[in-house]
């Protein structure tokens, strides 16, 4: 499996904020359907962009500080984020070449 983080409020910033590569970061929740469609997407990714793009999720539930900074209101939720700044968000479930898309637009 794909190296993903764990991410919560203590080392959100060392691992997104300072991160020196391309952050993709998946805000989700245990309850929420949509998400677990979306999280073996998630892995493959993670897989095919492994040293180029750093993976993370954010359990809602659990890291509230970081959802109220970004004030993510629906979930699935991705941002990516480059250079500490969020540069692109998409609010649910999205088809794995949009995903792919964006990424490769960072990444050239």
């Amino acid at each position: 499996m794909a190296h993903i983080i764990e991410l919560d409020d203590s080392n959100f910033e060392q691992e997104v904020l300072q991160s020196d590569m391309p952050v993709l970061v998946d805000f989700w929740a245990v309850w929420c359907g949509p998400c677990r469609m979306i999280a073996p997407v998630f892995e493959e990714l993670a897989e095919e962009y492994a040293g180029k793009v750093k993976f993370a999720k954010v359990n809602v539930d659990q890291v509230t500080e970081v959802v109220g900074r970004y004030s993510i209101m629906s979930i699935p939720t991705i941002m990516l984020f480059q250079d500490g700044n969020p540069v692109e968000t998409l609010v649910g479930v999205q088809p794995k070449e949009r995903y792919s898309d964006l990424l490769d637009e960072v990444i050239s």
